[in-house]
């Protein structure tokens, strides 16, 4: 879950303020005198506080995709979400139909796997691989492919290029896809024991066939 994250700025012009009073003062007031020394401390102390009753520290909020607890995982969430991204409009620039369609799965997937993690901060663990990896492979063969697209390669080279990634797209896609469904695995074995506990009393009481 997203949160806004504030900080408190302090300005910086004060401090610009009172190095004044030293540069213009030091001119005036040779300052290797402690006298003049003692007035020139004196001025820019008052300089810079007169600078931070017109400048006040500012406080601004900043929106923090990912909330989780450790900044380990919300960075690695940040980063599969941006590749998710960069995943995204390459498909737009992909016209292929079949490549299309599996990068829609992925996306699905990674979105999905993005959410679960974000829930179960803990199974960051079992991601780690897909994130650091398989998602930036896949980005790297998708945006070769876009940039023969763009560049208008239409030979054989290309062609053969093509036909291996439209060959290999969808098995990529089931990769994600079982990625999500393992980090589900689980929590479906509890679903399914309290599905048979819950058959067992209904048996019991004659309320079940």
């Amino acid at each position: 879950m997203s949160k806004w994250e504030e900080k408190q700025q302090r300005p910086v012009l004060p401090l610009y303020m009172a190095a004044a009073v030293w540069l213009v003062g030091a001119v005036l007031l040779p300052p290797y005198r402690l006298l003049n020394l003692l007035i020139l401390t004196a001025l820019s102390l008052a300089v810079y506080a007169v600078g931070l009753r017109l400048c006040p520290t500012r406080v601004v909020k900043t929106l923090v995709p990912y909330a989780t607890g450790s900044e380990d995982v919300d960075a690695l969430l940040t980063g599969i979400a941006q590749n998710l991204d960069t995943l995204h409009a390459l498909n737009v620039d992909i016209p292929d139909e079949v490549l299309s369609a599996a990068m829609d799965r992925m996306e699905k997937a990674g979105r999905g796997i993005v959410a679960a993690v974000e829930q179960a901060p803990e199974k960051a663990r079992s991601i780690d691989r897909f994130a650091r990896y398989y998602l930036p492979e896949v980005l790297k063969i998708m945006g070769a492919w876009a940039g023969m697209e763009k560049a208008g390669a239409k030979g054989e080279n290309a062609g053969a290029v093509l036909a291996d990634i439209r060959k290999n797209a969808g098995t990529m896609a089931t990769a994600f896809e079982n990625q999500l469904d393992a980090l589900y695995s689980a929590e479906a074995m509890d679903i399914s024991t309290d599905i048979e506990v819950l058959d067992g009393i209904l048996k019991a009481q004659n309320l079940a066939k």
